[in-house]
């Protein structure tokens, strides 16, 4: 018997984006259940989205703006509604061509297999999936003239390995993908303790040590219109500010760094933001 499948949409001030999604799958038979969250947001994008409730689509708001958070609220509230399940977590600024390219990633989801992504098409870039940085590489990654070059040798894979129905790699796309509900509830959901990044590498590392399995469907694109929803209400110092942070958190708790790892964390990024902003100063 086919597991059920339930999505969860998380929203912030992005009430016009969220409705596009909204309109493209809420006819979808193959979903049981679409939770969309309402991130606390300080426009009137949740009153809107009350008017889309129905036996189908549930609309909550959620007391806390972290990503995470929000991904939790809406996969409990999903539980509760139809069981044990499989559940499509998604950024609200995607497009999916049709309900069939929903039940092939489904039906990726097995025993050893928890999580499946498609493969993301970001304004013409293909995104299917990296491997899970060490320490030191990510130290390397806060250097912007070593960034480019240490990312493409380190984080992704061969262009052969995308070859067959699905490709094993360690994390995929957060913006969009299915993990089994029992696996997600018996690991303790997702990390709350970062705002906004790092949700997916933190959630890879639990999988890895779990022994069980992450694939990136090679027959399924999504399209991303890549951090519309983001950009809209953090600007880029903002964003990489947060994105940082989060950094160093999933290193000290998750990669176990060192001190003189954190340390040199923490002055790569300074270093990388004193760029960005001569870079912004320079362009007005």
């Amino acid at each position: 018997m086919q597991k059920k499948l339930g999505m969860v949409i998380v929203n912030y001030n992005d009430f016009d984006t969220t409705k596009r999604l909204l309109d493209n799958v809420s006819n979808y038979k193959c979903l049981n259940q679409i939770v969309v969250v309402d991130n606390n947001s300080t426009d009137n994008s949740f009153d809107k989205l009350k008017e889309f409730e129905s036996n189908r689509i549930t609309i909550i708001k959620n007391s806390s703006r972290h990503f995470a958070s929000g991904l939790n609220v809406g996969a409990k509230c999903l539980i509760k509604k139809v069981g044990e399940c499989n559940i499509i977590f998604s950024n609200s600024d995607v497009i999916i061509k049709g309900e069939e390219d929903l039940k092939k990633l489904s039906s990726n989801i097995q025993s050893d297999i928890v999580v499946v992504g498609p493969t993301i098409n970001e304004h013409g870039v293909l995104n299917r999936g990296w491997k899970l940085p060490t320490v030191n590489q990510e130290i390397l990654f806060n250097i912007p003239l070593l960034r480019r070059y240490y990312q493409k040798k380190w984080l992704y894979y061969d262009e052969e390995a995308y070859k067959g129905k699905t490709t094993d790699v360690e994390v995929v796309s957060g913006c969009f993908f299915i993990v089994d509900s029992k696996f997600l509830s018996e690991n303790d959901y997702f990390d709350e303790n970062t705002f906004l990044y790092y949700e997916e590498q933190i959630f890879a590392t639990k999988v890895k040590k779990k022994g069980k399995r992450e694939v990136v469907s090679n027959e399924v694109e999504i399209i991303h219109d890549h951090s519309v929803s983001v950009d809209k209400s953090i600007k880029r110092l903002a964003k990489q500010k947060i994105l940082k942070q989060s950094q160093r958190y999933y290193a000290k708790e998750y990669q176990k760094a060192n001190k003189i790892q954190m340390a040199l964390l923490y002055i790569t990024d300074y270093l990388y933001r004193a760029v960005l902003c001569i870079r912004c100063l320079i362009r007005r």
